[in-house]
């Protein structure tokens, strides 16, 4: 047929075929050569950056001269905090954040708690406010033999001190408000020596951004404080999400039908309660003062708690679930008939998720490899960027810039740069360097991500081959389950390492550089924000969609390319091929069949975060009176609700992705069961007996597949 040249030549019947092949060779051996010297190379860039990193940069302040503010075993051990000169040239928080605020920064013990300025101090009779003035200034500042002009030409000494409070270990204004006007210290403005006034505005706006920090971070300590009070509540949550997974895997293996549509209706009733509860709260809020103030009005506010206090975020839940509703209630009307046999690959899935119980616990070693690729990338990105030395600039004093010239501290002479003016000073000005390595970070950091990337990929394909193999094994037995193969799991996992490693990393490399490439356009995107026009915002966001749409079809192929890899042991592409084909061959069924099955199991883990955040909701809000005081006291109580439904989403994720990866091979066997059989004694079906009735086909045999 046409159909077959374009799509392949379908299976034949072969006797001697009982399921994933055993007398296999290693495929892809290049790739697997290639993807070794990778991961030397990673290993050499690993302590290559840990030799040459230093993560004191991230965690403490550095001062003008690039020392560490607070460092143990330094001159700065006692001076944890950064103290700005001139804190209105910091206008930006992410000057303030890479320590490249134009302005003199030192360490210093204690944050100025009081106004005061140089001229005042340097006229004061008062030792004691001199000395204080004084360990606001360079050290070695003759502050009293020096005249105050001498000594703000040559940046000696700040103009002039106002109160500050410390954060992220640097010296910020210390602002507020006094019925209703920003003020610093109490003051609405503050003289400088000049005699003008520095409005508490001006402090507000150049540090304001940074007050949004300041806000950010208050929110985080409150939900820290959540946690510390909450969290063995919250680890009893995910035992119970993780209980109640087992549970609906355990009564899928023997009633999977009545589950199924227990699921669906639960679901649908879930649902239907939300959008209930949320008219419930939206019409409760009628007539109560602020409740009709819309989002947009608002604004952003740190208390979350407020956003439940106005109408339009009940009516916005409320439209959303509704939506969800209708979809789900429409899908299930016109899929109706296809339900029934996805019903019975999930059946049988369950039965060879019930022979193959180790599957189960499959997905923690996947977990823990993971984990320990995104610990190596992390640590290895975080010793990589603090890899730089110090660079040391020429500053302009007058300008408030730097220039082009680097400088050595310990040598440097103004008159060499300034035509013998004392306006210039040598200051650190960023993190760089102009040797080899230094050059070639960027690179090194390219590579990072690029392995991690790779390893990450590598580590899932593992996890899906090693299933595979174990559910083919299951499924070509014609005896189940006294032709199962002992340790399924075991066998499979060392299969997949012994002979497919190359086929394996293959896979994942060319999924690898489609995401690298995403990467490097949502860069680009950040990058020319500002600059590009909409032919090119246009451009752009095409590429990033179609590459989108060509990682989800590469990993759709992977997985199914991996299936065959498991069961004839073929190299990677022409098991992708296989795959492709069986696929097309079966193209309503996949379209459909597949889906649906993806659909009805997405469904069981829905109801599973469903019942969790519902009673999380009722538990943590305080709405069950028997409970009531049991619950903890906490600032957001969305905190905890919020926490266990993710958490328990990734539980049923991980239990139901054995199903999923189940269901996968047992279709692909499925569509391969009916292409080299006929249902005849000497080629009898392998499938079920269920499934053989809903696709009214029969054996003509005694020997029949239970």
């Amino acid at each position: 047929m046409k159909t077959d040249r374009q799509n392949g030549e379908a299976r034949k019947f072969d006797a001697n075929f009982k399921g994933p092949i055993h007398n296999r060779g290693c495929t892809d051996v290049l790739c697997c050569i290639l993807f070794i010297l990778f991961l030397f190379g990673y290993f050499a860039v690993g302590l290559l950056a840990w030799s040459q990193g230093d993560p004191r940069k991230v965690i403490y302040p550095t001062d003008s001269r690039g020392q560490f503010c607070g460092q143990a075993g330094t001159p700065m051990e006692k001076k944890p905090l950064l103290f700005y000169f001139n804190i209105l040239k910091c206008a930006s928080p992410l000057v303030l954040l890479e320590l490249q605020c134009p302005t003199t920064q030192i360490c210093v013990e204690t944050c100025p708690k009081e106004h005061l300025t140089l001229l005042t101090a340097k006229l004061s009779l008062d030792r004691k406010k001199q000395d204080y003035y004084r360990s606001y200034c360079k050290e070695g500042t003759n502050f009293t033999k020096m005249s105050a002009p001498d000594i703000l030409s040559q940046g000696l000494c700040p103009a002039m001190l106002i109160p500050s409070q410390a954060f992220t270990h640097r010296c910020l204004p210390a602002l507020g408000t006094l019925k209703g006007v920003v003020v610093v210290g109490n003051e609405t403005s503050l003289a400088d020596n000049a005699g003008d006034q520095v409005n508490a505005t001006q402090l507000l706006d150049a540090a304001k951004k940074s007050n949004l920090v300041v806000e950010a971070r208050q929110v985080a300590m409150r939900i820290f404080e959540d946690y510390t009070v909450s969290w063995y509540w919250i680890l009893l949550g995910l035992v119970i999400a993780m209980v109640v997974s087992f549970v609906f895997i355990v009564l899928l293996r023997f009633l999977a039908g009545v589950m199924i549509w227990v699921m669906i209706i639960l679901v649908i009733l879930v649902i239907g309660y939300g959008i209930f509860h949320c008219y419930w709260e939206f019409a409760s809020l009628k007539g109560v003062a602020g409740a009709d103030v819309t989002i947009k009005d608002l604004g952003l506010q740190t208390d979350f708690s407020i956003y439940l206090q106005i109408r339009q975020t009940w009516l916005a839940f409320m439209i959303i679930l509704a939506i969800v509703e209708v979809v789900i209630i429409l899908l299930l009307i016109f899929l109706r008939k296809r339900i029934l046999i996805a019903i019975a690959l999930i059946k049988e899935a369950s039965r060879a998720v019930g022979h193959v119980m180790s599957s189960l616990f499959y997905p923690l070693l996947t977990f823990c490899l993971l984990a320990m690729v995104i610990a190596y990338w992390a640590v290895t990105a975080v010793f990589l960027s603090t890899s730089n030395e110090q660079v040391y600039k020429v500053f302009n004093i007058s300008a408030g810039e730097f220039t082009r010239n680097s400088c050595v501290p310990e040598s440097f002479s103004p008159n060499n740069f300034s035509a013998g003016t004392l306006d210039t000073e040598c200051r650190f000005a960023f993190y760089g360097g102009e040797t080899l390595y230094h050059k070639y970070l960027i690179v090194l950091q390219f590579y990072n991500l690029f392995l991690f990337f790779w390893c990450a990929n590598f580590v899932t394909a593992l996890g899906q081959v090693t299933l595979a193999g174990a559910f083919a094994s299951y499924y070509w037995a014609f005896k189940k389950p006294e032709h199962i193969p002992a340790y399924p799991i075991f066998a499979s996992l060392g299969r997949a390492l012994r002979f497919h490693t190359g086929s394996l990393a293959f896979g994942s490399l060319i999924l690898s550089l489609v995401q690298i490439v995403r990467v490097l356009l949502e860069y680009l995107d950040h990058k020319l924000k500002g600059a590009q026009n909409r032919c090119a915002k246009f451009i752009l966001s095409c590429m990033k969609c179609c590459f989108w749409c060509l990682e989800k079809f590469i990993k759709f192929i992977n997985r199914n390319a991996y299936i065959m890899i498991a069961i004839y042991g073929k190299s990677f592409c022409p098991s992708a091929k296989d795959a492709f084909f069986l696929l097309m061959r079966n193209v309503i069924r996949v379209a459909v069949l597949d889906k649906v099955t993806d659909f009805l199991l997405f469904l069981g883990k829905l109801l599973i975060v469903g019942i969790v955040g519902i009673c999380s909701f009722f538990f943590f809000s305080g709405r069950i009176k028997a409970v009531e005081e049991t619950a903890p006291s906490l600032n957001y109580y969305w905190v905890p609700i919020l926490t266990l439904v993710v958490g328990s989403y990734l539980i049923a994720h991980g239990f139901f992705s054995v199903y999923a990866m189940c269901v996968d091979t047992l279709f692909l066997c499925f569509c391969e069961d009916l292409e080299r059989n006929d249902g005849t004694a000497e080629r009898p079906y392998l499938m079920s007996n269920n499934l053989l009735g809903i696709l009214k086909k029969s054996n003509d045999t005694t020997k029949t597949v239970d």
